[in-house]
C-alpha cells in the first residue's frame, strides 16, 4: 500500500494533485520540485499503477515485489534502483531481523519500497522535511538520507552485538558457565546472527563506492548529484568501520567457540582421569577378596586367627596409599 506520497518543492512539502501522474508532470513542468512515493509491501496490483505512471522497469519491479535481494545498485534508462538491507535488533531476544529497502531514483520521483517492519522511513522523511536546504538538492537529497540513515543504524547493532559478545566470553570463561551444555548452542546462535548481519552490509560495499566515486567507480552515477560525492564517502566511512567490526566480531566469536571446546574436552580429560582414579582404587579390594574368595584347602594364613582384620588392614592401607598418590598428581 502507498504510505506517504508529496510533492517537494525548494526543499518544503507542498500540497499537489492526487493523481500521480499529474503530480510526475507538475514536478517536471517547474524544474524544482520532485515525487516522493512512499510503500510498504505493496501487491502486483498495486504497484502496477506505480509502475505505469514512472516508467519503472519490468526486472527492478520484479525484484522490489519479490523481494530477498542482496544489496546491489542498478542503473536503467529512466531510473536507478538501490537496494538496502535494514538490520533491527530485537532487545528481548537478543537476536539479529533484516528487512528490505528498495529506492528507484528517476527524473524528479523518488519511490521507496519496504518490505518487514523494521524499515520505517518515517523518521528520514521528518528529518529531511526539518532541514529544507538538504531537501532542496532534490532526489540526491533522499537518497543519501535513507543511506546514511540504514548505515548510521548498522553501527548501533553493531555495539549492541558487541555487548553480547562480551556477556558470552564472561560465560565462556567463567568456572562453572563454560561446561553448560547450552553454552555452545548460544555460541552457535551467535554466529549465525552475524552471518546474517553480514549478509546485509557486505555486498553494500560496492554501490556505496560508485555512488561515492571511490578509486575506480569514479564515473557519474545517473540521477544522483555529482556534488554529493562528499556526503556518499562519508557514509562509506561509517560501512567500512561497519565491516571491519563485523569482521572482528566473527573472528572472536569463532575464537570463543575454539575455546569453549577446548574446555569441554579439558573437562572430559578430567573427569575421565577421575574414574580411572575411583576404578583403580575400587580394583585393589576387589582383586584381593577375589584371590581369597577361591575355594582352596591350602592357601597361606588361611587358617590363621588374624587372617580376616590383616587382609580389611592390607587393603585399607593400599586404599589411603592409591588416595594419596592419586590426589598428588590431580587426579583426584
Amino acid at each position: 500500500m502507498i504510505v506517504d506520497c508529496a510533492i517537494y518543492r525548494d526543499g518544503h512539502r507542498t500540497e499537489g494533485p492526487e493523481d500521480l501522474s499529474d503530480a510526475l508532470a507538475q514536478a517536471r513542468a517547474t524544474g524544482d520540485a520532485f515525487v516522493w512515493v512512499g510503500l510498504h509491501e505493496p501487491s502486483e496490483k498495486e504497484f502496477d499503477r506505480v509502475t505505469e505512471e514512472f516508467g519503472l522497469h519490468p526486472l527492478a519491479v520484479e525484484d522490489a515485489l519479490k523481494a530477498h535481494q542482496r544489496p546491489k545498485l542498478e542503473v536503467y534508462d529512466d531510473s536507478l534502483f538501490l537496494v538496502l538491507k535494514p538490520v533491527v535488533y530485537e532487545q528481548e531476544s537478543d537476536a539479529v531481523s533484516t528487512g528490505e529497502l528498495m529506492l528507484f531514483l528517476g527524473d524528479s520521483f523518488v519511490v521507496t519500497v519496504r518490505h518487514g517492519e523494521g524499515s520505517s522511513l518515517g523518521a528520514v522523511r521528518s528529518r529531511l522535511e526539518n532541514e529544507p536546504e538538504l531537501l532542496g538538492k532534490g532526489p540526491t537529497a533522499v537518497l543519501y538520507a535513507i543511506t546514511d540513515a540504514v548505515v548510521d543504524h548498522y553501527l548501533d547493532v553493531a555495539t549492541e552485538l558487541q555487548t553480547d559478545l562480551e556477556e558470552l566470553e564472561t560465560e565462556v570463561f567463567s568456572p562453572n558457565g563454560g561446561g553448560s551444555r547450552h553454552t555452545a548452542s548460544r555460541i552457535y546462535t551467535f554466529k549465525r546472527q552475524i552471518l546474517e548481519f553480514r549478509r546485509a552490509t557486505g555486498p553494500l560495499a560496492l554501490p556505496l563506492m560508485r555512488l561515492s566515486g571511490v578509486g575506480q567507480f569514479g564515473g557519474a552515477v545517473p540521477f544522483v548529484d555529482d556534488r554529493a560525492r562528499p556526503f556518499f564517502r562519508d557514509v562509506n566511512d561509517h560501512l567500512t568501520r561497519v565491516n571491519e567490526s563485523v569482521e572482528g566480531l566473527d573472528r572472536l566469536v569463532s575464537d570463543v567457540l575454539s575455546a569453549h571446546l577446548a574446555q569441554m574436552s579439558v573437562r572430559q580429560n578430567d573427569d575421565m582421569r577421575k574414574i580411572s582414579a575411583w576404578a583403580a582404587m575400587a580394583a585393589v579390594p576387589t582383586m584381593i577378596a577375589g584371590i581369597y574368595g577361591m575355594n582352596f584347602d591350602h592357601m597361606p594364613e588361611l587358617h590363621w586367627v588374624w587372617s580376616y582384620p590383616a587382609v580389611i588392614a592390607l587393603m585399607a592401607a593400599l586404599e589411603v596409599a592409591l588416595y594419596r598418590l592419586f590426589q598428588r598428581r590431580g587426579w583426584l
